[in-house]
């Protein structure tokens, strides 16, 4: 009996044993032999290399290394300008389908920009805000309309010496080029009136349609014109809280930013409305007196269209000025035709080169290629409604751009560390250059009143 203990802790001992060895070969991986199936085949213990004649293979790159750095660049510069693009052509398909609501707007705010000073000069001689815009709007919509209805009337006055003075100016037209030296035959000049004669006895139901849509047209701008004048009347009298309600619809983060550029902006846009107003009537004066000293009929209804066109710059002088030029040809003749020409251009050139420069000054700094640009965009977008407010929506963008940039300078040159390793008195100097005043400080808030 004494020897069972003994044998008992040999049989523990190798059972141990044996468990230490089926870990360790489970550790590496190895199978064991009690769970191998019968049949089964057994598995290397572990892979050959390949043979030396075998070719190497390469890892294959990241798909990202692979492509260079200035095509992943431009493929996220494209995306996102993929999306702008959809942006904005959304934005456009929105602004045309309520095209007549959006130009009356636009339209109210360029003759709030007009009116609105005489409206703050009111309240200050002592009249309340209600009765200043009445008054003010009231007496500006009426000088409009008496222009208006002058312009007609001359018109229609005049329409029966006009079409006597057409045919004569046809006529005298007609001989001159039968005289001139281009050569110009009878039977060429009888050859194209009757072409113009079949071309509109040809064309009687398209002109028809055209009248017909004209119509429309009419009753278009009618509700413009009504929309804008409500919309004048309310910017006019609650346009700042207007502005601060605009405001809370901004981000809260931007919102600092927009206050500062929205006063500028405002500024901007009314220092372009009234050069340009200042500019048109100048124009519209001395073109209107050359033409009246050289006897060519309609000379106030030709002033009054050549300050209208002025608001559309460098197209709208040229197409008044033709329009004065034609009046003068078929009306007086050649060299009438010559001098209203020379008039034209002579106040164009002094409108040009002193008026804008002096009046405008740098309140409305855009390059005349912008300007151009500016205008074609906006007459095939929206006709000539958008060639007006192309300009001053340039002038105004602009003005924004350049508020904004610098004041995300300023506001990250104000947020940044100071430069490590620098004295107290560096620091001290970066935090004073940063904290001094500049535009992107909002001090005085100024909202269009």
């Amino acid at each position: 009996m004494s020897k069972v203990p003994g044998w008992l802790g040999r049989v523990g001992a190798g059972l141990t044993r044996m468990g230490e060895r089926l870990e360790e070969r489970r550790n590496e991986g190895a199978p064991d032999v009690d769970d191998e199936l019968p049949g089964s085949p057994r598995l290397p213990e572990s892979v050959p290399p390949p043979p030396a004649y075998a070719p190497a293979v390469a890892a294959k790159p990241d798909p990202v290394a692979a492509i260079p750095w200035g095509i992943r660049v431009a493929a996220e510069a494209g995306w996102r300008l993929l999306v702008l693009a959809g942006t904005l052509w959304v934005l456009m398909r929105v602004i045309s389908a309520v095209q007549l609501v959006v130009l009356a707007f636009v339209a109210a705010l360029l003759v709030t920009a007009m009116l609105q000073p005489t409206v703050a000069r009111l309240c200050r001689l002592g009249l309340p805000r209600g009765l200043a815009t009445a008054v003010t709007a009231i007496l500006g919509f009426v000088i409009m309309g008496l222009v208006g209805w002058f312009v007609v009337w001359q018109v229609m006055d005049n329409l029966d010496n006009l079409s006597d003075r057409v045919r004569d100016g046809i006529d005298e037209l007609k001989r001159w080029l039968l005289d001139s030296p281009f050569h110009v035959t009878e039977s060429q000049i009888n050859d194209i009136a009757q072409n113009l004669s079949d071309t509109i006895g040809t064309n009687t139901e398209e002109i028809t349609s055209a009248g017909l849509q004209g119509v429309s047209v009419m009753v278009e701008v009618l509700t413009g014109i009504l929309l804008a004048m409500f919309s004048t009347l309310f910017l006019l009298y609650d346009g700042k809280r207007v502005w601060l309600w605009v405001l809370k619809l901004v981000p809260a983060q931007a919102r600092p930013g927009v206050a500062g550029a929205g006063p500028r902006a405002w500024r901007t846009l009314t220092a372009y409305v009234r050069g340009t107003v200042v500019v048109a009537l100048i124009d519209a004066i001395f073109i209107g007196l050359g033409i009246y000293f050289l006897d060519v009929p309609l000379a106030v209804p030709l002033a009054v269209f050549i300050f209208l066109f002025a608001f559309i710059p460098l197209v709208g002088a040229v197409v008044s000025g033709a329009l004065a030029v034609v009046v003068g040809l078929v009306t007086q003749g050649v060299f009438t035709a010559l001098m209203v020409l020379v008039v034209v251009l002579a106040v164009q050139q002094i409108e040009g080169h002193v008026l804008q420069p002096f009046i405008l000054g740098r309140a409305v700094r855009v390059h005349p290629l912008a300007v151009v640009l500016a205008v074609a965009s906006g007459g095939l977008v929206a006709g000539i409604g958008g060639a007006v407010v192309a300009v001053p929506l340039v002038a105004v963008t602009n003005t924004v751009v350049g508020y904004l940039a610098v004041y995300g300078r300023e506001q990250a040159l104000r947020q940044a560390p100071p430069p490590h390793g620098s004295t107290s008195l560096d620091a001290a100097a970066v935090t004073a250059a940063a904290e001094e005043p500049g535009p992107a400080q909002n001090r005085t808030p100024e909202e269009p009143e």
